[in-house]
C-alpha cells in the first residue's frame, strides 16, 4: 500500500529514435488519495507538461528527446482518468478544469522546488487556465501549443465547423465507451482516424500508434478521457451560446505557438487571446495542425528554450 504522498520508483530508462532517453516513472499519490503517475526527464528549469486528449504523458516523448541534457527538469503527469494514472469508477461530470488543477497544484508543489513554466495544450490548455487563476504565484510562465478559451464562443459552432466537434457530444455518450472499446481494432480504428485528421503532418504518431492503442485499452481508460467532455458540456454550451463564465484575466506572462493548420482549434482564433490574458505573444507553426509538440517537436523544444531564456529562468 502506497503511503500518502509517497512516491514509488517504476522504470527509469525508454528507447526512442536513436539513442535512449532517460525517464523515470513514478507514482504520486495526492492528499486525497488519488494516484497521479508522473514521468519525469532531466534536471533543471522545472517544466510541468500538460496533455490532452486522445494522449497521455508519452505524447511529450518527442520534446523530452531532444530537451534531454538541456537543463531542463521535465515533469510530465497524467491526468486523473488518464495513462496510468488512477481511474474513475464510471461516467462523472465532475472532472473539468478545476479539478484537473488542484490535484496538479500538488504534483507541482512535490515535484518543482520553484515556479515552473507550464507547457500544454487541448484538454491541458484548459486546465493551464485553471491553474493559473487558483495559484498565480505558483507558476512562472505558460506556454500553449494552441489555445482554446471561452472567447471562442459560438464559433465553435459557425459555418462548417459545428461537423468539426461531433465528437465533443459523442464522448458523453456511454455507447462511446461500447463501440470505440469494442476491440482492439476498433479502439486502432478510431484513434487513427482521430490523430491523423487531426495532424497536419499525417504520419507524425505512426510510430507510437501502437502504444496509443495499447493506453486505451487499459480498464477505465476510455471513460476517465471522455469524462472531460461530459464535465466540460455545461461550460461549453455556455461559451457556445456567447454566455461564457467571467473569469478574472489571466496576467502571468504567457506565449502561444499555434499549428497554422489545426483543424479543431482554428489559428485565426489567436486573435482572442487579448481577452483572456494580459501578458501574451503568439506566433505560428506553419507545418502543424493540431499537435504542434508531435508533428514539430524541433520547433515545440525551441520555442521552450526561448520562452524560459525570456523569463530569465536560462
Amino acid at each position: 500500500m502506497v503511503a500518502e504522498n509517497e512516491t514509488l520508483v517504476l522504470n527509469d530508462v525508454d528507447k526512442i529514435g536513436k539513442g535512449i532517453l532517460m525517464i523515470t516513472h513514478e507514482n504520486f499519490v495526492t492528499n486525497s488519495g488519488q494516484n497521479i503517475h508522473v514521468a519525469l526527464s532531466g534536471e533543471g528549469v522545472p517544466v510541468i507538461l500538460i496533455h490532452g486528449w486522445p494522449e497521455f504523458w508519452m505524447t511529450w516523448k518527442p520534446m523530452a528527446d531532444r530537451l534531454q541534457n538541456q537543463g531542463f527538469r521535465l515533469i510530465m503527469p497524467d491526468l486523473y482518468g488518464f495513462g496510468d494514472s488512477d481511474k474513475p469508477n464510471g461516467p462523472h461530470t465532475d472532472h473539468g478544469a478545476e479539478f484537473h488543477a488542484k490535484i496538479l497544484l500538488e504534483v507541482i508543489a512535490h515535484y518543482a522546488e520553484r515556479p515552473p513554466i507550464v507547457v500544454g495544450h487541448d484538454v491541458g490548455a484548459y486546465v493551464m487556465q485553471a491553474l493559473a487563476r487558483l495559484a498565480p504565484a505558483q507558476l512562472k510562465g505558460l506556454l500553449f501549443f494552441n489555445c482554446p478559451t471561452p472567447a471562442v464562443g459560438s464559433r465553435w459552432v459557425e459555418g462548417n465547423h459545428v461537423n468539426e466537434i461531433w465528437y465533443q457530444t459523442f464522448h458523453q455518450l456511454d455507447l462511446a465507451e461500447q463501440l470505440v472499446g469494442y476491440s482492439e481494432d476498433t479502439c486502432r480504428m478510431y484513434f487513427t482516424y482521430m490523430i491523423r485528421h487531426w495532424c497536419y503532418r499525417k504520419n507524425a504518431f505512426d510510430s507510437m500508434m501502437d502504444d496509443w492503442v495499447e493506453n486505451f485499452r487499459k480498464p477505465g481508460a476510455l471513460v476517465g478521457g471522455f469524462n472531460w467532455y461530459r464535465s466540460q458540456n455545461k461550460a461549453r454550451l455556455k461559451a457556445i451560446n456567447n454566455n461564457a463564465d467571467d473569469h478574472p484575466r489571466i496576467k502571468i506572462p504567457t506565449h502561444v505557438y499555434w499549428g497554422r493548420h489545426d483543424p479543431i482549434l482554428k489559428s485565426e482564433w489567436s486573435s482572442f487571446l487579448g481577452e483572456v490574458f494580459d501578458d501574451v505573444t503568439c506566433d505560428f507553426s506553419e507545418e502543424s495542425g493540431h499537435f504542434v509538440h508531435v508533428e514539430n517537436p524541433d520547433e515545440a523544444s525551441a520555442k521552450l528554450k526561448e520562452f524560459a531564456k525570456k523569463l530569465d529562468m536560462i
